[in-house]
């Protein structure tokens, strides 16, 4: 019997687009494997919705007609008609950014006692936001530019990050959305104030003149972390920006990157301990910068464009058996649910009854 998956894609966050185009593109892949494929839709203003889509254009043109769903019981609710239209096997989260990236889609999928393919909250909310996961990083001994992160009204301590040129960039966004360079005190407040329209804070990094920027991507398969080939993503300003990642016709990178055995084991082996020591699930993009020589943990990204499908091989052939691996291990790997234990308290002489609640109030 084909196992039920809900793909899930779209949502509150500026990489919405972007969502759509990895979700479809995950959906279409699936269902040319064993599965039952479920697509999930969440629209910008909220909510979800069955989505029974098969290209973008479906998002576009306003003619297809989504029926509004929501989660309950382990399955897919019809809001209408108050009835359970599917039961969910295991989800795949394809939400780029906010709500879905943050560790919020996990939870809800947790709580409803749904497995998913993609990393739990705890990992997902802390790498979300750029600052936590440098101090994480360094919690693992990984080397990472030197940085500050400041709100709204805040200085800026600029000997902490060695002065300009220093890098501007809003803490939870992705896809290099409100990144900017400033070389002086002015071009440090413009980008600051478009950091702060964007987000609630802002991290301010140093700047590497000569640095390479290098992607590598984990996954476990049958128990175990398999590590990507290095990817060297190039660009043909001082930083890699939204319009070259995503507008421009071709991406430029090449896979492998050409580097040094050494350099190229150091970068795998930190993405497997980060993998490994934070217990990740699913597939996680980990992004390095390459400078005088050294490589710096950059970000870790939950749920990275194309799922770094395009990673782990060149054809869709070998994409979807890498998607059909995640749904695998996720339907294999999950967790012994644990005892809970349930206490007497409110048995007790103390708390019975609303005169108990008000004493101890």
């Amino acid at each position: 019997m084909k196992k039920n998956v809900a793909v899930f894609f779209g949502g509150k966050s500026n990489e919405h687009d972007i969502s759509i185009i990895t979700g479809i593109y995950a959906v279409n892949l699936l269902r040319g494997a064993d599965y039952k494929v479920i697509p999930v839709y969440l629209p910008r203003e909220g909510g979800m919705c069955y989505a029974d889509a098969e290209c973008v254009k479906d998002f576009t043109d306003g003619k297809k007609k989504f029926v509004p769903v929501y989660l309950f019981d382990g399955g897919l609710w019809s809001v209408k008609k108050k009835k359970q239209l599917f039961q969910i096997d295991v989800a795949l989260n394809c939400c780029h950014g906010g709500a879905g990236e943050d560790g919020t889609l996990s939870a809800l999928l947790k709580w409803n006692a749904i497995p998913f393919a993609s990393p739990d909250t705890a990992v997902s909310s802390v790498f979300m936001n750029k600052w936590l996961g440098k101090i994480a990083a360094q919690g693992l001994d990984l080397p990472v530019a030197r940085a500050v992160c400041v709100k709204e009204g805040e200085n800026v301590p600029l000997e902490e990050v060695g002065g300009y040129p220093v890098i501007v960039k809003p803490v939870n966004l992705g896809s290099s959305i409100g990144i900017k360079i400033a070389h002086d005190e002015e071009e440090l407040a413009s980008a600051l104030r478009y950091a702060f329209r964007l987000d609630g804070a802002a991290l301010v990094e140093e700047y590497f003149s000569d640095k390479r920027d290098i992607n590598c991507a984990a996954y476990r398969k049958d128990g175990e972390v398999v590590v990507s080939a290095l990817e060297e993503v190039f660009s043909n300003d001082a930083i890699l920006s939204f319009h070259e990642k995503y507008e421009q016709a071709a991406k430029k990178s090449q896979i492998p990157a050409e580097l040094s055995e050494e350099i190229t084991e150091e970068i795998k082996g930190y993405t497997a301990k980060i993998y490994e020591s934070f217990s990740c699930k699913g597939v996680v993009r980990a992004d390095f910068l390459l400078a005088d020589g050294k490589a710096y943990f950059n970000e870790l990204n939950t749920v990275p464009g194309s799922l770094s499908c395009y990673l782990f091989g060149e054809s869709l052939t070998d994409a979807r058996k890498f998607l059909s691996a995640l749904t695998e291990e996720a339907l294999t790997g999950q967790e012994e649910e644990k005892e809970i234990i349930h206490t007497s308290v409110l048995d007790s002489a103390a708390f019975a009854g609303g005169k108990g609640s008000k004493r101890r109030g």
